[in-house]
């Protein structure tokens, strides 16, 4: 049995701006670009959340939600150089640590005897630390799996630790709304209501076959899911190959004009994440994923291209082309060039 912690900062580069500048802290604060710009929120604190103001809002609608509120440009390299601190403080407890970005990443403290192996007590003195010593927030979830450890960082945000033993899982599942789990957005959660499911221990009354003749290959993972099954381990050494943003539709467009009609959000989401990435990864070629009403799919990439608008319209042109029907679901992204490891090679070869 595993023991996986998701350690989440709270509000990670809105939190940063607050402690280097005092005076920010009670007002609605955004982090992200200008509305004159056509900016977007990176991130917001909860004075401003309260007023409705979200992550990849343009900041246009985020000041009319909330016309008091305070968007100050991103310090990335601060919030890299606080987000390398906090990875320091992890490695003293495991060195069996995958980040999914800046501000949050998983830790298999299975085989870690500090506190005696107790994941509470590594989780407890984390959240410590960090507070200690950078006067920021993480909230922390403890569990036998990434899929529950994540779900349960998320239970007491701001600032809260929520544990899940194993004996507690079969119970805390079966209560769990399917819109909380890994990959089951809007649309689908519809589609699983429209079978009656909408916990997981509705979903736990169907067989597996049943739910992959309905729902494909996802249908598996979310039988699993429902039994509270998670396989996947923590990945120290994985690289990331590609970031992407994908958005599927309540309504399939219903041409390509409709589908280039929702590029530019999409970019702006994308350049978001992009801006989250850590140094060692370089941004390579672009890529575009199309699912038709029919769910086939297709994804078309190209060297050399740019990451433009045009250029992503053109691949997106292309893609459609290959089906030339209504569309479910548009994705954009960019494969990624690990930096880290050319690094690593030429050192290798250098002796």
């Amino acid at each position: 049995m595993r023991k996986i912690i998701h350690v989440d900062c709270d509000c990670f580069y809105a939190a940063l701006e607050m402690r280097d500048d005092p005076s920010l802290a009670s007002k609605p604060l955004a982090v992200g670009g200008s509305a004159e710009r056509r900016g977007v929120i990176a991130t917001c604190n909860y004075e401003a959340r309260a007023y409705g103001v979200r992550s990849a809002m343009a900041s246009a609608q985020a000041l009319k939600l909330c016309p008091d509120l305070v968007i100050v440009k991103p310090r990335m390299d601060v919030y890299k150089a606080v987000s390398q601190e906090i990875h320091g403080i992890f490695r003293d407890y495991t060195e069996l640590i995958e980040p999914l970005s800046l501000d949050e990443a998983y830790l298999d403290v299975s085989a870690s005897t500090h506190f005696a192996g107790s994941a509470t007590r590594i989780a407890q003195e984390i959240r410590r630390r960090v507070s200690q010593q950078l006067h920021i927030t993480v909230s922390a979830g403890v569990a036998p799996n990434k899929f529950l450890a994540k779900i349960a960082s998320d239970w007491k945000k701001p600032d809260g630790l929520f544990v899940i033993t194993p004996a507690q899982v079969a119970d805390f599942v079966a209560e769990l709304p399917v819109s909380k789990l890994h990959g089951v957005g809007k649309v689908t959660a519809q589609r699983l209501a429209r079978h009656g499911i909408r916990t997981c221990g509705d979903l736990r009354q169907w067989q597996k076959l049943a739910l992959v003749k309905e729902f494909g290959s996802f249908g598996e993972r979310l039988w699993g899911l429902a039994q509270g099954i998670d396989e996947r381990p923590v990945q120290n050494d994985s690289r990331r190959q590609s970031v992407s943003v994908e958005n599927t539709f309540e309504q399939d467009l219903p041409d390509l004009p409709s589908c280039l009609a929702q590029l530019p959000g999409l970019l702006e989401e994308l350049t978001r994440r992009l801006a989250r990435l850590d140094p060692s990864y370089r941004a390579g070629k672009p890529f575009v994923k199309v699912k038709f009403h029919d769910f086939t799919q297709t994804t078309l990439e190209q060297h050399g291209a740019g990451r433009d608008l045009d250029s992503y319209q053109r691949l997106l042109s292309a893609a459609y082309a290959r089906g030339n029907k209504a569309v479910r679901l548009l994705g954009v992204g960019v494969r990624l060039h690990d930096l880290r490891g050319q690094h690593e090679q030429l050192e290798l070869f250098s002796h």
